[in-house]
């Protein structure tokens, strides 16, 4: 098997070679360059380094380092100040007024002229939020203005947004990558390119990318950010990404100490590194580091609603997919432990209006119940459904197929690519699918509005083309509720229409976990799983 594997890598190993030589001249990874170059993997590649189209946990977490906005989350998730130094809001909470730190400049490029940079000022936020809501330009990333009524740069340093109507998750909507701040004459000049040609303010720039193959940053020397005592940031020299395509041989890379990070826990590891319980093996722990953690995630599977397929159209089978299968069962035999049993509702653990009463518990005699009223109402004698997902899901998806058999319902699985599974997805073109929704900002509205009419996709996340009359009076409702009990109810209302039709069924709230190297030190996790390469720092262990 090792063989195999090694086979597999072999043409990616020179890559890694290639990468390491750019910073130091040997390619020991004791040496003294190599501790100031952190390395990593990512098997599902990078789709575009412009942050008004990062959708992805990965785009965003690449974005992460290339880019600032006004306002950025810390570790614990608390709104704090980036590229804005603080900011006020008015009585009626719909004005905000940021004043804007007066020593950030954009990464150096010939275009701004004689210093090669320049400094960032209230009109290239301006500029920035105009483009995002550029109808030409249609970034996915539009939505984050839809409660916003205008903007504009007061001066160099102060920068003004109104709202159509108090919002009070608004200021964690900034805090995205969408929102990060571009200079114009960059951004013009390269058009469709800039995707590839990233000019920010963040504590790395850019330096190469060969998609599918590797990407490379370097230093901010001009970063504006300081550590506690006064140090200069980022720590790091470089960061040098792999895109090796299967988990597994992104494994043996860490293993044998050629990258410095996982980001993720993959069935074709999980038992070599963890026990059943989810502890590090001894045989690791004197190599690897383990960081674990709550992470606003929920993974489901989902129904398209216009489906002509009788059984997606069926609430009964719904339901019954829902019943029938032991989600704690499924988290110890597929995960180790690592993750929560979602039977609660879309919201997660952590956000306020999550609510365990309103989801499914495991009832199997109740889901073949289910099963037969459908098949007596029906006339269909063998009921059968195609769920999609992707090969990292497949054993989820194989375990409930085995349990469902069991109420009498077949579900045939079927495996697509990632990418080509969110585009059907987005369109229509399956009528169940494994997905998951990662928080954009500390709010449950962020997952309620998946449910909402009016963002059907593919222009918005309804992904199950989801229709209430009654969820959308609610929904609009909490934007004028800023009593935090009174929003929660609200929340835990809707969340529990959308479980009553069964609209989708929660797998599992997840974890972060991540694995380092033992010389890996400042390189914390925070609860949507975004990296922050900032405070990293590589020891020499000898």
């Amino acid at each position: 098997m090792i063989k195999q594997v090694l086979k597999q890598i072999t043409p990616y190993l020179s890559i890694s070679c290639v990468i390491l030589l750019l910073f130091s001249c040997g390619t020991s990874t004791d040496s003294k360059k190599d501790l100031l170059v952190f390395r990593y993997n990512e098997y599902e590649n990078i789709n575009t380094l412009d942050p008004a189209f990062s959708r992805t946990l990965q785009d965003n977490s690449i974005n992460n380092q290339l880019f600032n906005g006004l306002v950025q989350l810390d570790n614990n998730l608390n709104i704090i100040p980036c590229i804005a130094k603080n900011w006020t809001i008015s009585k009626d909470a719909r004005t905000y007024t940021f004043s804007l730190r007066n020593d950030v400049y954009f990464h150096k490029h010939y275009l701004f002229g004689k210093d090669s940079t320049r400094i960032v000022v209230a009109k290239d936020f301006e500029y920035s939020l105009n483009r995002l809501r550029d109808k030409k330009i249609a970034a996915p990333g539009n939505w984050v203005l839809n409660k916003v009524d205008d903007f504009m740069a007061i001066n160099d340093t102060l920068f003004e947004i109104t709202l159509q109507q108090p919002f009070p998750a608004f200021i964690g909507l900034l805090s995205t990558k969408y929102c990060s701040v571009l200079p114009k004459e960059i951004v013009e000049h390269y058009g469709n390119d800039f995707r590839s040609k990233p000019i920010g303010t963040g504590p790395f720039k850019f330096k190469r990318w060969e998609e599918n193959i590797k990407l490379v940053l370097r230093k901010n020397e001009a970063y504006f950010e300081k550590d506690s005592e006064g140090n200069a940031l980022p720590y790091l020299e470089a960061v040098a990404l792999t895109f090796l395509p299967d988990k597994q041989s992104e494994f043996l890379q860490f293993a044998q100490g050629n990258i410095d990070f996982l980001n993720s826990l993959d069935a074709s590891y999980k038992d070599e590194l963890l026990t059943t319980d989810g502890k590090l093996r001894n045989s690791y722990t004197e190599s690897v580091n383990m960081i674990r953690g709550p992470y606003l995630n929920t993974e489901y599977l989902g129904f398209y609603l216009d489906s002509k397929t009788p059984e997606i159209q069926s609430e009964l089978i719904r339901k019954a997919i829902n019943y029938g299968f032991d989600r704690k069962k499924m988290m110890m035999y597929l995960r180790n432990g690592i993750g929560n049993p979602a039977n609660g509702g879309f919201i997660p653990i952590g956000l306020p209006g999550y609510n365990t009463s309103i989801g499914f518990t495991y009832q199997p005699e109740k889901a073949k119940q289910l099963v037969e009223k459908f098949k007596k109402e029906s006339g269909i004698a063998n009921p059968e459904i195609t769920l999609v997902t992707s090969s990292n899901y497949l054993s989820f998806c194989e375990f409930i197929q085995r349990e469902l058999e069991k109420s009498g319902l077949k579900i045939n699985v079927d495996v697509m690519p990632e990418a080509s599974l969110r585009s059907a997805r987005s369109n229509g073109k399956v009528d169940m699918f494994r997905s998951s929704w990662v928080a954009d900002y500390l709010d449950a509205e962020n997952y309620l509005s998946i449910f909402y009419s009016k963002n059907f996709a593919p222009n918005g996340s309804n992904y199950f083309h989801y229709k209430s009359t009654q969820f959308d009076s609610l929904y609009n409702k909490a934007f004028t509720v800023t009593n935090i009990e009174e929003r929660k109810h609200l929340y835990t209302t809707m969340d529990s229409l959308a479980m009553q039709k069964a609209l989708m069924v929660p797998l599992f709230y997840d974890e972060i976990i991540r694995f380092t190297r033992k010389n890996v030190e400042g390189l914390g996790i925070n609860p949507i799983n975004l990296l922050d390469l900032r405070y990293v720092k590589k020891t020499n262990l000898k």
